[in-house]
């Protein structure tokens, strides 16, 4: 028999997509409840789709016609956007209106910290969002000659594929950076050394452009003049990779530094074209100041910064706080961290609070370890995709171990900036159904428009 949806017939094999999960996939359930997922369809629609894997419990499928469309889906903006093999595969959600896209992310946020933390927000923030265009400033390049056709091709992968995609521009790339994608081709096609660069990655700074030119055989000075005229003309600074990430270094002395600015602070953050910096320096000057804003620092308080990387949080903090404790798991990020500190530190009408930098493995946390660190008033933890669990667990131990603590307080508050819901529903079940915390507010933070990846905050408060 066939179903009817608002008065309208469809054939028997008509399946209605009820909601959107992370990969950019329809989820729609048969008649016997076995789910379907479905490719490029979009919640509410009514679709044929073409399965091409079954297992016991669901099926994947690629969309066929689309029966009844959703009000939400747009055309998209990239000619190299697509659902089929050669597309580009940097984007998944270009089909989804932009602001359809932060609700279906905070929904994932809140049933991801029901579903595996079993933990509630009290309060639901409202999603951080800005440009959907234009917004990346970070992006790793493959590069590839082609040698039946004779062509060099710069650019993301294709979906599901090793091969790299076709692209003549990128409309999430910086109208600067997408302009550079064609010359970048030809580039490469002059060079002598063409079939040994397998990647470019790309940085931007507030001022300075990075290029960062990976080689697998050195470079003749022929080809060495070519990237020097081209950053001449192109206003860009070549960086160098013979090796491994240890062996990047400059090509040319330059006479500006790469760094990005937070504004709302006074602090500018240097870092090297490889260093881990957050892809949308537009969404993160707003995280930032929120975190900071819910954290709530005050003059007379001590704050741990778990997790710290070069300062993105705890230089900011350093002008809120009393004292500031920055953690992170390598001595070299700690270093730069310090000499980011001592930069900010110059010049400065009033001083940066005192801040201390140590290294440690924060996946070993104890709550040994932790005691030794002493008592904070306030957390601001941002871990990595594995998230912060050594952590939160050491906290759930000492809350149900009291005898344990000798003397230590666990923080009044703690903001929990991540990049995994999974991690951080999984932590935060730690610290709410055993650490004595609760879940006091939560939102999602569009930091990657256009794609699956989900960025949030969440703040905890001691009961």
């Amino acid at each position: 028999m066939s179903d009817t949806v608002q008065n309208k017939t469809w054939p028997d094999h008509a399946l209605t997509i009820e909601s959107m999960d992370l990969e950019a996939q329809g989820v729609a359930h048969r008649a016997d409840g076995k789910v379907v997922f479905v490719e490029g369809a979009l919640p509410f629609e009514v679709v044929h789709a073409n399965v091409h894997r079954k297992k016991n419990n669901w099926e994947q499928a690629s969309l066929m016609e689309v029966y009844q469309e959703s009000s939400q889906r747009v055309r998209p903006q990239c000619p190299h956007f697509g659902l089929h093999a050669g597309s580009c595969g940097g984007c998944k959600m270009q089909h989804l209106e932009a602001s359809a896209q932060v609700a279906v992310k905070q929904r994932a946020l809140e049933d991801n910290l029901w579903h595996l933390g079993k933990v509630k927000a009290e309060t639901l923030l409202r999603p951080i969002q800005g440009p959907s265009w234009g917004y990346r400033y970070r992006a790793r390049l493959s590069v590839r000659y082609v040698a039946k056709k004779g062509d060099v091709l710069v650019g993301f992968h294709e979906r599901k594929s090793r091969y790299v995609a076709d692209m003549k521009s990128c409309a999430v790339l910086p109208p600067h950076v997408d302009a550079l994608l064609l010359p970048l081709r030809a580039l490469i096609s002059s060079m002598h050394a063409r079939e040994t660069c397998p990647q470019i990655e790309i940085a931007c700074g507030d001022s300075v452009t990075s290029l960062v030119l990976r080689h697998l055989e050195p470079l003749s000075d022929e080809d060495n003049q070519r990237l020097r005229d081209f950053a001449h003309k192109h206003h860009v600074q070549w960086w160098l990779q013979p090796k491994g990430p240890d062996t990047v270094h400059l090509m040319d002395a330059a006479s500006e530094q790469l760094a990005y600015s937070l504004n709302d602070f006074g602090i500018t953050m240097p870092f090297k074209p490889t260093d881990f910096t957050q892809v949308n320096p537009h969404i993160n000057r707003v995280l930032v100041s929120r975190a900071l804003r819910l954290l709530d620092p005050q003059k007379n308080e001590r704050v741990i910064d778990w997790f710290c990387g070069l300062g993105n949080f705890t230089l900011p903090l350093a002008t809120l706080a009393k004292e500031v404790l920055g953690i992170e798991g390598s001595e070299a990020l700690v270093a730069r961290s310090r000499e980011n500190y001592a930069l900010n530190q110059q010049g400065r009408g009033v001083p940066l609070a005192p801040t201390a930098f140590v290294a440690r493995n924060l996946f070993d946390m104890t709550p040994e370890l932790l005691i030794q660190d002493g008592v904070a008033d306030k957390w601001l933890v941002d871990p990595p995709r594995e998230g912060a669990f050594a952590l939160a667990k050491a906290v759930a131990d000492l809350n149900e171990n009291p005898d344990l603590r000798q003397g230590w307080k666990p923080p009044q508050r703690i903001v929990y900036v991540s990049c995994n819901p999974a991690t951080l529903a999984r932590d935060a079940g730690l610290l709410v159904n055993l650490g004595g915390y609760r879940c006091t507010s939560a939102g999602a933070v569009n930091m990657f428009p256009h794609t699956a990846h989900v960025e949030s905050m969440a703040v905890f408060d001691l009961i």
